[in-house]
Parts: structure tokens; sequence; C-alpha cells
């Protein structure tokens, strides 16, 4: 492969250190099948997921949350727009859509900030939510071309957006970020971010550069946020973000040197942590966290 081709350097890929992979989700590995045209064949119902402002409409059942169907569309005569179907999820087709909160009449249902469903809905169905997400966001983001101003349509043979007018086809594009977990002997680095609203400690992340290869994306980073320099980088695995279209790339890599300077623009703190003296770290659905207790583990 190309990639493999090009200049090794330090912190290239080695794989007689690789860590394991971080573990994939079982919504996105097993029981959701993406696609872009629906198939045919007899499903249990339609799953809609409808968005407005980055917010998921949710129906509350109970004091609990779930994901409406097509009968709760048509009982209380929702009329979401911009449907798209992306994909099967146990037997139920999925659509993303949106609808505008202003035309939310019908009582039992609310638009609910991804975060704050963690631990309320299934974890498959967060990850296809965040799936249907980054495609409203997209389709949102290209009705006109970026080259002539002309109105774009969707392609009948792929995921895309083509230009009636000049032709330029916009496909879905993912930002990839770099996530690392920087090790010094039995200490791990995390730092609090300035805009996290809960005040817990993760490991450093930043997206990557035009130009930049991923290990360089880790050193630039993580000089620029804490002031040390890395060695020794090596994968740990990757995971879709959902807000909404980033790909995080986990590294793990050593103290090389330098004293921790932070970064006061988006860093807060920043300080060594051993096993047994963490501070409050993010939830077990991150690769995050999977970063640290990969760290606690080993």
């Amino acid at each position: 492969m190309l990639f493999w081709a090009m200049r090794r350097k330090r912190g290239d890929f080695d794989h007689s250190q690789q860590r394991p992979a971080a573990k994939r989700r079982k919504g996105n590995e097993m029981s959701f099948e993406p696609d872009f045209k629906p198939p045919s064949g007899r499903y249990v119902s339609t799953l809609w997921f409808i968005f407005d402002k980055g917010k998921l409409l949710t129906k509350i059942e109970g004091g609990n949350y779930r994901i409406p169907e097509t009968a709760d569309l048509e009982k209380y005569r929702l009329s979401p727009i911009k449907k798209q179907y992306f994909g099967t999820h146990d037997r139920h087709l999925c659509y993303a859509a949106e609808l505008d909160q202003s035309d939310l009449t019908a009582k039992g249902f609310e638009f609910k900030d991804f975060r704050s469903l963690f631990g309320f809905i299934d974890e498959d169905l967060i990850w296809i939510s965040g799936r249907a997400n980054h495609l409203v966001s997209w389709s949102k983001a290209h009705q006109y071309c970026g080259s002539c101003g002309y109105r774009t349509r969707d392609k009948s043979d792929e995921r895309a957006k083509i230009c009636p007018q000049c032709g330029l086809i916009n496909f879905p594009r993912l930002s990839p970020a770099i996530i690392v977990a920087v090790l010094k002997e039995n200490k791990i680095l995390l730092a609090r971010n300035k805009r996290f609203k809960i005040p817990f400690y993760s490991v450093l992340a930043g997206f990557v550069e035009p130009g930049e290869t991923l290990e360089e994306c880790v050193e630039r980073e993580v000089l620029e946020e804490v002031g040390i320099t890395v060695k020794n980088i090596r994968y740990f695995g990757s995971q879709s973000w959902l807000f909404p279209d980033s790909l995080m790339v986990g590294f793990v890599a050593e103290y090389e040197k330098g004293d921790i300077t932070v970064d006061r623009s988006e860093i807060a703190d920043a300080a060594w942590f051993s096993k047994d003296n963490l501070p409050l770290i993010p939830p077990k659905i991150s690769i995050a966290r999977q970063l640290i207790d990969d760290f606690i583990d080993n």
C-alpha cells in the first residue's frame, strides 16, 4: 500500500508493539448495515432519526427515551423533511431527517442533546444516531455547489451531492483527529479542557492539519497544548465520533522531555496521574476512556 511506502520516521506504526484496537461497538459491527437505497422485503418498522440544530428527537414513555417509529409520526402528524435512508438495524429501516423544533407541538416528544442520552437509550442507537446526524449535517451544508453556487441534487447511484450545472460532486466527509495517551514511567498525562461542562480530565486530542501525518499531528498537538515532546508513538485504535463528523485515531506515546506548560487558550490544567490517583475521567463509551483504561489495566 502507498501508506507503507512513505518515508518512515520516529513514531511510524510498529506492529510488533501495537496494542489491541479499541473495541468496536456491536451496533456498527453486526446489528447495523449501512446502505443508501431502501431494500425490498418485509421489515419490522422504520426508525426515524430526526434532528434540529444537532439535537435528536426522542419519544418519551414512562420517563424513558426511545427513537420514534413511523407509527409515532403518523399518530401525532409529524412530517419530517429532507429524508435520507441510510441502513437497517435489527430488521428496522433507518431514516435520517430534519424537523424544526417550532413545528413540534405533540406532547411526549423532546429534542435531546446526544451527551444527555448516554445511558438512557441503547448504545447501538447512540452510534447509529451519530451516523444519521453526520448525514443530516452534511446534506444541509451542501445544498448549494461550493464552486458555482447552483443548487445541488442527490446522486442516484451513491451517497453524494452533485451539481447539475458544473458537475462538482461532494461526498460525506470526515474530519480526522488524533487522541493520545502520553505515558511517563507509571503515570499518564491528563488535562482538563476549558470547554468541558463537567470538570473531568482526559487525554490530549486535536485535528489533523493539511499535509500532516497522524504521527506528526500527535507530536505537534502535545507540544502545543502542554509543552513537552514525545517518542515511540504507537497506534491504539479508532472511533467514529458523533459531533458530528470526527474520526478519532488513538495513539499511545512515551514522554521524551520538557516540563508541562499549559496552553491557556484551550487547556485549564494538566498533570501526571498514577493509577491510584486518577481524577474524574470520561465515560466508558469514548475512546478517551479506552486509552485511560488500557493504562490502568497494563
